[in-house]
């Protein structure tokens, strides 16, 4: 079979794309209505909720790279991140703000790192596969809470995505193995502390701006940013809506319903596939609407899968993010699946042994678990507040794990071990 020509495969993309333009134009005049209550939906969720939880992270990023705190913690974290990801140690960074502040953060990070010449295209789109993820107010106070109403049911849903996410950073690192690396920091017989002040301290000069400049800078780079997600935002809600309007979204759930029955989940749960496919709180909430016949744990599991997908919303936002560098989309897409693959199974594994454990020892919720509230999940200063503590604890935790190993090579080295 002879290859498509490079002119023909253009022309049948342009075609392509042109019908896809003419047929969201045509469902737009058709439905004005439902397109602008979705568009204000949209709206709505991205003012009240994207715009305030992560405007403060993109600007506080911003400025700690411009200070070097990325540098310093890059030599501290170097040790764990290269033998594990195939990340330097920057990647650190990138990996405790996405745990914490959810998407797109992660993405956002990774470019920024490129830019700066911090990492390599492979080591970015080996970065950006793990550390771009769900935020953990999500998966409780949304989906836990809001659509299942049982706080509980969050723990499994956390626990699958993060150790998903893990395994896929593990997984990922043998992806271009021969692939262009950054140089790690020179051998230096001196305290990893003192190295890491020094790296940050030239990182500063390097940079050379002043605090004012630097947070205009932040300031500026993080609207432009977020203006662009909440287009985004707006312009999937209109487009799941239409979708739905004329049938499209149930057409898809009927074509992947012999799929799913297959591998043994039901049916009924296929509209919440489809739904994830494009838009994660619209996949959990269809999920969580499934009949009640349905056992909790394949609800469960599709949304487990659905959110470590994250939907073709989240996907836009990243491709326009990485367009910037010369990081490829194509690895990044196949990671999600992946991360959907592993979290889904994971919850299907683990979720009775943990529900299980849960009931019979009735153990008390972690504590940032009981300050979930129940029906304001999605207030701004809620977000920050936990936010920052996850962070702080993500990192610390990192570079407890430093140390811990540092002091056990120093005493095997003495022959103490």
């Amino acid at each position: 079979m002879r290859p498509i020509s490079p002119v023909l495969r253009s022309q049948l993309y342009s075609i392509t794309y042109g019908a896809i333009a003419l047929f969201l134009v045509c469902s737009l005049v058709l439905y004005p209505e439902q397109a602008f209550q979705s568009s204000l939906k949209g709206l709505r969720i991205w003012w009240d909720v994207v715009f305030p939880a992560l405007l403060p992270f993109f600007i506080a990023s911003e400025i700690l790279m411009g200070f070097g705190v990325v540098h310093f913690l890059g030599v501290l974290l170097e040790p764990l991140m290269r033998p594990l990801f195939r990340v330097p140690g920057v990647g650190a960074f990138v990996m405790a703000m996405g745990l914490a502040s959810g998407y797109p953060i992660g993405a956002k990070l990774t470019a920024r790192l490129r830019e700066e010449g911090l990492i390599s295209r492979t080591e970015g789109e080996r970065l950006v596969s793990f550390t771009n993820t769900a935020d953990p107010l999500f998966m409780f106070g949304a989906v836990a809470v809001g659509f299942f109403h049982d706080v509980s049911l969050g723990i499994t849903l956390a626990l699958a995505h993060y150790l998903a996410s893990i395994l896929l950073g593990i997984i990922m690192r043998f992806h271009e193995p021969h692939g262009p690396s950054t140089p790690p920091p020179p051998a230096d017989s001196s305290f990893f502390l003192l190295r890491g002040l020094r790296a940050m301290h030239r990182a500063r000069l390097a940079d050379g701006r002043g605090l004012g400049q630097l947070m205009g800078d932040a300031i500026s780079t993080s609207i432009k940013t977020l203006l662009v997600i909440g287009g985004f935002i707006m312009m999937f809600s209109v487009v799941i809506e239409v979708l739905g309007k004329i049938g499209v979204t149930n057409l898809l759930g009927v074509a992947i319903s012999p799929l799913l029955a297959t591998i043994g989940i039901p049916i009924e749960l296929s509209s919440s596939v489809i739904a994830g496919m494009f838009e994660i709180t619209l996949g959990s909430q269809v999920a969580s609407q499934a009949p009640a016949h349905v056992d909790i744990t394949y609800k469960m599991a599709i949304v487990s899968a659905v959110i470590a997908w994250s939907g073709f919303s989240v996907h836009a936002q990243v491709a326009n993010i990485l367009s910037k560098t010369d990081i490829r989309y194509g690895p990044y897409c196949f990671a999600r699946l992946i991360h959907g693959v592993l979290a889904g199974s994971i919850t299907l594994i683990a979720w009775n042994p943990i529900q299980q454990y849960l009931v019979s020892s009735k153990s008390s919720l972690p504590v940032f678990v009981r300050e979930i509230p129940s029906s304001e999940w999605v207030h701004w200063s809620n977000r920050i507040h936990l936010f920052g503590w996850q962070l702080l604890f993500i990192l610390g935790l990192l570079l407890l794990t430093i140390i811990l190993w540092k002091q056990v090579k120093s005493w095997y080295s003495k022959g103490a071990l």
